[in-house]
């Protein structure tokens, strides 16, 4: 063996991409430390001569076979690639690649070694075996050594250091990294020279000894009894010069104060105190490989619990919220520190307690509602924890103050729902009794036999629009919730629509106002106008009551008008108005409003004027029985026209009041002779003009008071009229 080079730090490319290396991975043998199975005997080991697992074609290496428990073996059983070869002794020669086995009729069969007998120019060669801490000599060859010169040494394709001696590269301490080497070289020739560049492999190092395991005897000791460790692992026997100390540790504590040669580590007393987790390290003390053995958990065993107990007071665990509870757990048998637990239902754990005693309490200070429930303790001195009887505790909890919640079929409560009252303590011990009110009168109650809510259901009207509360009671104080406030939403109802034309007389051009009301309605409303059911417009009251709408008149604006109301909850449409507007100036306007409800009334100055002067005529010819139609002459000089007097047929106006008599004339008609000569109705009438009249059947304040009511007037204001004459019998007349 040639001395130890020195190397320089240096670095080179890989190789280059055109030289596709075969890799060639070098399996070395992997011997078992002698920790061997029950029953099945040690390894074989086959070694090399020359050591070189690598080497040129036509060359011959010879394997040898040790057998180290029984030297003196002869019969040697030899396998190439799998099969039997030969029997032969422990030596033979051969100049095959392939992967080589041996046994011996003491041994088992060795791992395998692969010979590799290379046809490649440049090869790198590794000495066998190798195990962890060795030093390895690596050597690159070529096939013509005369003509191979500036060879070099690659680890993972980075050069390593150059060192004195070319032919050869050692490297020191070598660990099981698993690199890959590799070497290159200048080939030379007469004319021209080139770089070669060897396969690669790989180094499997062998381990030295295997990792310890560490075996505790016996494997469960007791309190006061003895317990041994042993570190066991064992150098690979090719390596039997090299020595191994031992260090024991339990968790992260040393248990000496340093290395030991021997395996073996004794506790003379083992306490409980000295359960833990164990664990050893073995050192090869030549090159200072250390390994360190997996953990071994150690429960130090005492005289298991027995007969455990639990007693609880108050005696029978029957307690009231804010009472302190004494849980007392007890042990017939035992040794060493006992631990003891308490739980509930299971899996609330209350507390725990260890002490060299035999009994133990948990003290529980104002218990509330949640330590109600089933109790047990258990007890434990690291052996089996032993459980006690369960025991029920109750504990009885006044009502909390309760909470009102209102929980209807659609988001907006309206007239004809069905709403449910919803009231719940969140604490309390049941039954539980529920008393449901509208603004502090009772509606009803409900009961909670198990606990819980209750509910209680109401149809709604307009009048249970207000606060509402709940009260709980489970007979330990009544409790009274947060008032609710319920706002019931009210359709509308059918609107009245009404006409109120300014001044003395009405004429194009002329505001008429157009209010519409509905009796009922929850705000907001939105009011829409229409005239021959086609709409003129809209307007809202945000608080409820009527809206208003102004129409200019033309004289188009004749016929018939109505309004709708709508709340969102459904819409409802008016009776119909009809408003006749004919002509265009002061003298000549006519006004009728009719419909269902009859009690609509339209002050219009010109009726008024009229009624004046039937009563001057009533004066001087004395009232006529009801139902009798009146005539009377209007002087030409009181009404003036504008147009031809063919045009003034009869004109009704509808419910004129007449304030001062006892009768309301229901209508009017106003005619003139048919005279078709416009001069003579430009100079004056021939005859003065007649108004013919019907008075009520009856006038009294009462039916003054049924036709303003609204919704009232519509259905008997027919029967207080009096058929008017018609306009050919009341010419006649």
């Amino acid at each position: 063996m040639r001395d130890k080079p020195s190397f320089c730090e240096m670095n080179v490319p890989s190789p280059q991409p055109g030289q596709a290396p075969m890799f060639l991975w070098l399996l070395l043998l992997i011997l078992a430390p002698g920790r061997e199975q029950l029953g099945t005997p040690p390894k074989a080991a086959l070694l090399l001569d020359p050591p070189w697992s690598t080497t040129f074609k036509g060359s011959k290496v010879i394997l040898i076979c040790k057998d180290f428990h029984s030297p003196a073996s002869r019969d040697v059983f030899w396998y190439h690639d799998g099969n039997v070869w030969k029997t032969e002794s422990n030596k033979i020669q051969t100049e095959h690649s392939g992967y080589y086995q041996c046994k011996t009729r003491g041994s088992s069969l060795s791992d395998p070694v692969h010979l590799e007998f290379s046809d490649d120019w440049l090869i790198l060669q590794v000495s066998h075996p190798v195990f962890e801490g060795d030093d390895v000599v690596l050597r690159c060859q070529g096939k013509k050594e005369e003509k191979t010169s500036k060879k070099a040494y690659y680890k993972n394709y980075k050069r390593l250091p150059d060192n004195n001696d070319p032919d050869c590269i050692t490297l020191n301490s070598v660990s099981r990294d698993n690199g890959k080497y590799y070497c290159t070289a200048i080939r030379q020739t007469f004319i021209i020279s080139w770089t070669e560049t060897s396969t690669p492999l790989n180094i499997q190092v062998q381990e030295l000894f295997p990792q310890p395991v560490l075996t505790a005897s016996p494997t469960q000791p007791t309190e006061g009894g003895l317990m041994t460790l042993t570190c066991e692992t064992q150098v690979h026997p090719q390596k039997s010069d090299v020595q191994l100390h031992f260090h024991f540790y339990r968790d992260d504590q040393g248990l000496q104060p340093g290395w030991s040669s021997s395996p073996d580590f004794q506790i003379p007393t083992m306490r409980k105190e000295d359960s833990g987790s164990y664990w050893c390290k073995a050192k090869a003390v030549n090159n200072n490989i250390i390994k360190k053995s997996p953990g071994f958990q150690i429960h130090v065993q005492r005289i298991p619990v027995s007969e455990v107990n639990l007693e609880i007071r108050p005696h029978g665990g029957n307690l009231t919220e804010g009472e302190d509870m004494v849980l007392i757990c007890s042990v017939a048998n035992g040794t060493g520190a006992v631990t003891f637990s308490w739980h509930r239902d299971g899996t609330v754990s209350l507390g725990r307690k260890t002490q060299h005693s035999l009994l133990a309490e948990l003290q529980v200070p104002a218990v509330k509602e949640h330590h109600a429930g089933r109790y047990y303790c258990a007890a434990d001195n690291n052996h089996v924890p032993i459980l006690s009887k369960w025991i029920t505790v109750t504990v009885r909890i006044p009502v909390s103050c309760p909470v009102l919640t209102f929980r209807a079929s659609e988001a907006r409560t309206v007239v004809g729902d069905v709403m449910e009252f919803h009231c719940e303590a969140l604490r309390g011990s049941p039954p539980i009794l529920y008393r449901f009110y509208h603004e502090n009168i009772t509606l009803g109650s409900s009961s909670a036999p198990t606990g819980g809510g209750a509910a209680f259901n109401l149809s709604l009207t307009a009048a249970h629009s207000g606060n509402y509360s709940c009260e709980a009671d489970n007979g330990l104080g009544a409790q009274r919730s947060h008032r609710v406030s319920l706002t019931v939403i009210v359709p509308v109802s059918r609107p009245v629509l009404t006409l109120v034309v300014p001044g003395a007389w009405a004429m194009v051009g002329d505001v008429v106002e157009l209010h519409c009301e509905a009796p009922r309605g929850s705000p907001p409303i939105l009011y829409w106008f229409y005239h021959e059911n086609i709409t003129l417009g809209n307007s809202s009251a945000p608080t409820g009551g009527g809206a208003t709408f102004n129409l200019s008149l033309t004289a188009a604006h004749s016929g018939n008008y109505s309004c709708e109301a709508d709340n969102g909850l459904g819409a409802q449409r008016s009776e119909v108005v009809t408003f006749n507007f004919t002509g265009a100036s002061k003298s000549r306007i006519g006004l009728v409003t009719a419909g269902a409800s009859g009690g609509l009334i339209v002050g219009l100055a010109s009726a008024t004027a009229l009624l004046l002067h039937l009563r001057t005529r009533r004066k001087s010819g004395g009232p006529s029985a009801p139902g009798t139609s009146r005539t009377s002459n209007i002087h030409p000089q009181e009404l003036s026209y504008s147009e031809p007097p063919d045009m003034m047929e009869f004109q009704p106006v509808y419910n004129v009041d007449h304030r001062e008599s006892d009768l309301v004339y229901s209508q009017i008609w106003i005619t003139q002779n048919a005279n078709k000569n416009p001069d003579t109705y430009l100079c004056g009438f021939h005859q003065e003009p007649t108004v013919i009249y019907s008075e009520l059947k009856a006038h009294t304040d009462d039916c003054a008071e049924k036709s303003s009511r609204k919704g009232s007037a519509h259905e008997d204001a027919t029967d207080n009229y009096e058929n008017v004459l018609s306009a050919s019998a009341a010419l006649r007349h």
